[in-house]
């Protein structure tokens, strides 16, 4: 089988569609409207059309045989403005001393607060359930490539790049942390908060509340979910941490998530990405696998076995036909594989 990684197009609509109810992300929910909107702005993105506050783009990966999408990821330009800011909890430890009593205690207290000027936001990251386990490592693949794209187009995107995980939830999809902190504020059910918060803010910042919230005084099973990452996000949150993302003590109101971030340049496939002219070698043992992309105004992107001589590449020619390069031409490439600290 052949995998191409590639932006969305209109005709991948009800392909999307499908793969996205295998899962209703918030971000990429199985609406057919959302997701048609979703790709029309990615078109657009793409094409530069739209302001970066407004951006958004969504890759997809496509079994070439099969054409068919089996996965997808999405870029947030701008995730954070002064019309819609990005709304977080920050964590902070107080201490507390009685002179009398000669105890003390360190308490975990959350902050609400509003991020003006936010980074960039990466989320959406789907893979056919049919599709998962395969060696070639499809999520990881369609996860990766965007850094590509980004790296390409620094003056896209923001100096900081979020990730907000997703937290354990109860078998009925509900969320401990909101049931014991945001229902009590809101009056809402955690989906039809979460979903509204999407594109109104507003009740969070008024109904929110603007003074410290000691852990300690939050139900028991709200406290054991804070900041924790579910079992199906547990290879996302590991990937992220093997490219240089941190935890950011930061917490998504609504489930208590953990966000996780990482300066855009420090971001490995980043940091290690660069620009080689196609080579053609008569000797290429290509025992190396790369991800290579185009740089051609069609962004293509695609696992590789690859040769790299200096500022020189020779690409196994089957994945030099799925990306459309010729020798001579310049392709953009950035390791697949990384041990974090070496």
């Amino acid at each position: 089988m052949s995998f191409i990684i590639r932006p969305v197009q209109y005709d991948d609509l009800s392909q999307l569609v499908d793969l996205a109810k295998q899962f209703n992300l918030l971000n990429l929910p199985g609406d057919k409207k959302v997701i048609s909107e979703k790709i029309e702005r990615s078109e657009e993105s793409f094409a530069g059309k739209l302001p970066k506050h407004k951006t958004e783009y969504i890759f997809v990966v496509e079994d070439v045989e099969e054409k068919l999408v089996v996965g997808s990821s999405l870029v947030i330009a701008k995730h954070g403005t002064e019309e819609v800011p990005h709304s977080f909890f920050k964590i902070f430890k107080r201490d507390h001393f009685s002179q009398d009593l000669g105890i003390g205690f360190i308490h975990q207290v959350l902050r609400f607060q509003l991020d003006f000027d936010g980074p960039t936001e990466i989320g959406g990251l789907l893979v056919d359930k049919t599709y998962r386990r395969r060696p070639e490592k499809l999520g990881k693949q369609i996860s990766l490539s965007r850094f590509l794209y980004m790296g390409l187009h620094r003056d896209k995107f923001e100096d900081r790049v979020l990730c907000e995980l997703t937290p354990p939830l109860t078998d009925e999809g509900r969320s401990e942390f909101w049931e014991a902190l945001g229902r009590r504020f809101t009056g809402l059910p955690y989906q039809e908060a979460d979903l509204l918060s999407q594109s109104h803010k507003e009740f969070i910042e008024s109904l929110f509340p603007q003074d410290d919230i000691y852990l300690a005084l939050l139900d028991a099973k709200a406290r054991l979910v804070l900041g924790r990452v579910g079992e199906a996000t547990k290879p996302a949150q590991h990937l992220l941490e093997s490219i240089g993302f941190n935890y950011l003590d930061e917490v998504d109101p609504f489930d208590g998530g953990p966000h996780y971030g990482a300066n855009t340049e420090d971001i490995l496939p980043i940091k290690y990405g660069k620009r080689l002219k196609v080579a053609e070698f008569k000797d290429a043992a290509y025992k190396e696998q790369n991800l290579v992309a185009a740089t051609g105004e069609e962004f293509k992107a695609c696992l590789a076995s690859v040769d790299i001589r200096g500022q020189e590449i020779g690409i196994a020619p089957i994945s030099r036909q799925l990306l459309g390069v010729e020798i001579g031409e310049e392709v953009y490439v950035a390791p697949f594989n990384y041990n974090r600290g070496k």
